[in-house]
């Protein structure tokens, strides 16, 4: 009853619960979709056989051993890259801090290859190789663009110039090893095709630890935003705090990054269209973030595998016509004012 007139009293919790709950149901429905549609159609009734443990049939392999693993691995890496734009957007006070914006993405994909084409056996420590490499490209952009603060033009400035760097250290390895090269084409484009449990349990553990993290941390991010004096007044250590989470958002992006490729773009819309739907609130804006996260990168992996059937296009490909004309639009933006 209690509850009932707190939400009365304030329309807008009633708002933001009402936003996360649509965005749940959504995901569980592209989920469901993604599930369904494909070169080979199944119906409802053959994926509850198929959860329920029908071992029988080809439609069981599709079901469990191709669909299943595509779509959580799609909602995982939507989740991850969207906490990460989040989380960077506030720690850094930068409305275009993105994993793929500012290099960090590069970084990832970098150390990433150079495991799989040099050192194919290690496939298990991709996420971590991928880990360190954001973090490497997150300080090669902080150094460049650092002056007492960091500005939104100057960052995306020096993540260009630092993407572009480890961009064409990814070209060396496609030079130098080109019989190698070809398993990792469609992940450099971005893609979700064939991706199995094994993937799933490659990310799983970071994800966790990443996705705990930046949850835990969200009041920390509100006081953030007041101000690093008024920061410090309520006992943070607020340059510690910075370097974890910076530390937390590089583990989600590349985690991301070492089983869906150069991915770009979804942490910087989501994030947007999140706080313009409810507020800056990170205790809000970081869980709904990742629901929309999930579903935008689902729902693109679907359009991007049925829009042009039979010829499936990467996932990446789809989600930078939709994301380069935003990014474009936030930069004017941010040049006028």
């Amino acid at each position: 009853m209690n509850a009932v007139k707190s939400l009365q009293q304030d329309p807008r919790m009633a708002w933001r619960n009402g936003v996360s709950l649509t965005a749940l149901i959504v995901l569980a429905l592209v989920l469901l979709v993604g599930i369904m549609v494909g070169a080979v159609p199944v119906g409802l009734r053959e994926i509850w056989q198929a959860l329920m443990g029908d071992m029988t049939g080809e439609t069981y392999q599709i079901i469990y051993n191709i669909r299943l693993p595509r779509v959580f691995i799609g909602a995982m890496v939507g989740m991850n890259l969207a906490l990460a734009g989040c989380v960077l957007q506030g720690v850094l006070r930068n409305p275009l801090a993105d994993p793929g914006i500012i290099g960090v993405s590069a970084g990832a994909g970098l150390a990433a290859m150079l495991v799989m084409i040099l050192w194919p056996e290690l496939t298990a420590f991709v996420p971590l190789a991928a880990f360190l490499g954001a973090l490497m490209a997150l300080v090669m952009v902080l150094a460049l663009a650092w002056n007492k603060g960091v500005q939104p033009l100057p960052m995306v400035l020096a993540g260009v110039a630092v993407a572009a760097l480890l961009g064409g250290g990814i070209s060396i390895l496609m030079v130098l090893y080109p019989d190698r090269i070809q398993g990792t084409v469609n992940w450099m484009a971005g893609s979700l095709q064939g991706r199995s449990w094994d993937h799933i349990r490659m990310i799983l553990p970071y994800s966790l630890i990443g996705v705990l993290g930046v949850i835990l941390s969200a009041r920390y991010l509100n006081w953030l935003q007041l101000g690093d004096e008024v920061a410090k007044s309520l006992g943070v250590r607020v340059h510690a705090l910075r370097f974890g989470l910076i530390v937390l958002a590089a583990l989600l992006a590349a985690s991301a990054v070492s089983v869906a490729g150069l991915l770009g773009f979804v942490g910087l819309i989501v994030p947007h269209i999140t706080r313009m739907l409810i507020g800056s609130d990170f205790e809000y804006l970081m869980p709904c973030s990742a629901l929309l996260g999930a579903v935008t990168v689902v729902a693109a992996d679907l359009a991007a595998r049925t829009v042009f059937s039979p010829v499936e296009i990467p996932v990446g490909i789809f989600m930078a016509f939709l994301g380069a004309p935003f990014f474009i639009y936030l930069l004017r933006k941010g040049m006028r004012g």
